[in-house]
């Protein structure tokens, strides 16, 4: 009994110590990386405030990483994350960063330099890509470099204060213990650098706000009246079917694809738009200017092309704006240039045919959507919209630059990737109730969706049942060839079991929407929705 006493009172073996002492090194070691990387980035932060956003190490890095993602890859993310594809990546290089810090910080407890070597090197990837951007420039890569300044100093003050023991053997218990003032001053400047990391990150996002109050200006924003307002709709535009989308879609759940990992934050009151290029003038205006001139409301669907069959990447809404049309031809541009490219605030390029901007249809400079100035993440103060034309080859976001130019002379952002240089809206329908897999009761069901082929209109939607004979839809009232349109059936569903619907759509020159599916690249999506129910 006085045995198992006197053992269970014993000090800690020298084993024991040795290995408190190979995991609580290491531990710390990988903290002080993590802490130091987290201190550079907020410092970057700070300095990318008085910058632009671009200069940021998370987006300039995120942003070339969009860049040179393969094609598939991109339409992977779309589908599998839709709009949070963003958020995804970001997280994605934040965890990176993370465990690169944590490599990093180890290593330094062996070879300082080396660590802060490799905290330099990896600073430099944010500085070279904030460069590198399409409106980058050098001094883009300043705040980048400063952080891994500070990261640097962080980590070597951090490694100097990691204790070289973590625990003590029997031997060293007279000594005096010089271990608990080395783990003091290790977790004193560990607060240091983490309240600097804190700090940093919330004042350089304050500081970017503060400079670049842009939903303020957005909140007092007066819209013009409309010199050409929007037709009266006529009854029966808007059918309410529990489940089938409705004409107008709400600025807060209109879809967005775009490139920008940060939402440009464009301040209106310094906003110029610049038309230049194979022009007999330039033109450049204001904000102001540009709502001194008539205002055109239309109500037009923009359709993504990376849409798949039965996808969400559509919308409709209210738009206000001025028309391209007039600028284009005040400029004098000449009947040689075929492509106008635009560019946007973040150097986005986006080429529109030329002929799509001059033939007479509603493409416009939109300052207005659904009755309220344009949303910040759908391009305010301004972008540009054509109806008939897939989002890629029209609808420039933070426009700043429409530049007459040829095909043969340059290739836009997407077209360098691929896609097809014009690429008009097809034909397409959807199903949007019965959901797929639903569950129907026996009797009368309601069959609904929408269908649109913008500049020809749609003229008839038809729906079949396992393949059967092609059934006419009921089209609910129309608002024009450059809007979507809804439409219903009345399925009696009598026959238990598992069905197949489909639906296919004729727009207003008699084209039949195609039955071959095929994907959005390079040019856009074909094929019938269907979805598969049972009536139960």
């Amino acid at each position: 009994m006085h045995f198992f006493k006197a053992a269970s009172s014993r000090p800690p073996s020298d084993a024991s110590a040795s290995a408190s002492r190979s995991l609580g090194r290491p531990l710390r070691g990988a903290l002080a990386g993590l802490l130091s990387a987290a201190a550079a980035l907020g410092v970057a932060e700070i300095f990318a405030s008085f910058v632009g956003t671009t200069s940021s190490p998370l987006v300039s890095v995120g942003g070339t990483f969009i860049d040179a993602t393969p094609r598939w890859l991109k339409e992977f993310a779309i589908r599998t994350f839709g709009e949070n594809d963003k958020t995804i990546l970001l997280t994605g290089i934040a965890t990176t960063i993370a465990a690169l810090a944590a490599l990093i910080g180890l290593l330094a407890l062996r070879h300082v330099w080396a660590g802060i070597t490799a905290v330099l090197l990896l600073g430099s990837v944010p500085a070279v890509t904030a460069a590198t951007r399409p409106t980058g420039t050098l001094l883009d890569a300043i705040p980048a470099l400063i952080g891994a300044a500070v990261g640097a100093v962080c980590l070597a003050q951090l490694i100097k204060r990691v204790p070289e023991t973590e625990g003590r053997t029997q031997s060293e218990a007279a000594v005096p213990d010089q271990t608990n003032v080395g783990r003091r001053s290790f977790l004193r400047a560990s607060l240091a650098v983490a309240t600097l990391a804190a700090v940093a990150g919330v004042l350089g996002r304050a500081v970017l706000n503060q400079r670049m109050d842009v939903e303020a200006l957005r909140s007092a924003l007066r819209l013009p009246s409309p010199a050409e307002p929007a037709r009266i709709l006529p009854n029966g535009l808007d059918v309410k079917t529990p489940g089938l989308t409705p004409f107008y879609t709400p600025n807060e759940a209109f879809y967005r694809v775009d490139t920008a990992l940060s939402v440009p934050a464009v301040n209106s009151d310094d906003w110029t738009l610049r038309i230049h290029g194979m022009v007999d003038r330039e033109i450049s205006m204001s904000f102001a200017e540009l709502l001194a001139r008539p205002m055109v409301e239309r109500d037009i669907t923009l359709t993504c092309v990376s849409n798949e069959v039965g996808g969400r990447l559509l919308g409709n809404a209210r738009w206000l704006g001025v028309r391209v049309q007039d600028l284009l031809e005040e400029a004098g541009i000449s009947k040689d240039a075929d492509q106008v490219v635009s560019r946007s605030f973040d150097g986005m390029t986006i080429g529109t045919p030329t002929a799509a901007l001059l033939d007479g249809r509603d493409a416009l400079l939109a300052i207005g959507m659904n009755g309220e100035p344009l949303p910040l993440e759908h391009g305010f103060p301004v972008r540009m919209l054509v109806p008939g034309l897939y989002g890629y080859v029209s609808a420039c976001k933070w426009i700043v630059e429409m530049e007459a130019t040829t095909f043969a002379a340059y290739d836009p952002y997407w077209v360098q990737r691929g896609w097809a240089e014009q690429a008009p809206i097809k034909v397409s329908s959807r199903i949007d109730t019965p959901k797929p897999l639903a569950s129907l009761s026996p009797g009368g069901a309601i069959v609904a969706g929408v269908a649109w082929a913008q500049q020809r209109g749609i003229e008839a939607v038809e729906v079949r049942v396992d393949g059967g004979d092609w059934i006419p839809a009921k089209l609910a009232a129309s608002a024009g060839i450059d809007a979507w349109r809804q439409w219903t059936w009345e399925w009696d569903a009598t026959d238990r079991g598992n069905h197949t619907l489909e639906v296919r759509a004729t727009d207003g020159e008699g084209v039949v929407q195609v039955e071959e599916r095929a994907e959005p690249f390079p040019s856009g999506s074909t094929g019938w929705h269907s979805v598969v129910v049972s009536v139960a």
